[in-house]
């Protein structure tokens, strides 16, 4: 399809075709910012630093944990590393606060997009009844055009048409970047909670192994006397 068949159809839409048009830049910008954001945050993960982070806390190597999670891009290793940042004054806290935060800047847009879903149609529906309008004032005229009643059918079509379009559009991508943020959301939780896991089981072992050594001293005292 030309470019001037485009402008003729945009021509022939209608005054609503300017917010429909309006709609429609929208909506493929925000498309385009989602797939660019997730396709840069997908190369931002790093799960051979993910295992050698949790390797550490799970031998009590705060330090070195920390370590490896501060300088990552990957907003996994980001959570854990304002986790265990914060560690000595709520580690819980922390965590939700920090995964709170990525799943803002993933589910950005999201509302915009939902918006145009329910917009885009209903533009298209106030495009289709003035162009019938227009059909209908034509045949209350003394001379029946053809172009007239025609050019209000064609509007009203159009209107439609480009309306349902818009919408078919932004849903599908309204469903996956909806989709992406669940799956992004359950690897935060699973992050979060081998967090608390591991660094519970490594206290645990921290605080039990004293312990342990004091027994065997007095029992190897015990066995000498």
């Amino acid at each position: 399809m030309s470019i001037s068949l485009l402008i003729q159809y945009f021509i022939k839409g209608g005054w609503i075709m300017w917010p429909i048009l309006a709609t429609s830049l929208t909506a493929f910008s925000v498309i385009i910012e989602r797939i660019i954001w997730w396709k840069t945050e997908k190369g931002k993960r790093d799960d051979e630093r993910l295992i050698k982070v949790y390797a550490a806390m799970e031998k009590g190597d705060l330090k070195v944990a920390s370590g490896l999670a501060r300088t990552s891009q990957d907003p996994i290793l980001r959570v854990i590393w304002h986790g265990l940042n914060h560690y000595h004054s709520s580690l819980e806290g922390a965590l939700q606060v920090a995964a709170a935060i990525e799943l803002k800047r993933a589910g950005r847009f999201l509302v915009v997009m939902d918006t145009i879903v329910t917009l885009a149609p209903l533009l298209g529906l106030i495009g289709t009844v003035t162009g019938l309008m227009r059909s209908f004032f034509s045949l209350g005229s003394a001379e029946i055009s053809a172009e007239a009643l025609t050019g209000g059918i064609a509007e009203a079509l159009i209107a439609t048409a480009c309306g349902l379009s818009i919408a078919v559009v932004c849903l599908i991508a309204l469903n996956v970047c909806s989709a992406a943020v669940a799956e992004f959301q359950f690897e935060l939780q699973n992050a979060c909670t081998n967090t608390e896991v591991l660094l519970k089981t490594a206290k645990s072992q921290a605080e039990s192994t004293p312990t342990a050594t004091v027994i065997e001293h007095e029992t190897n005292l015990a066995a000498t006397a």
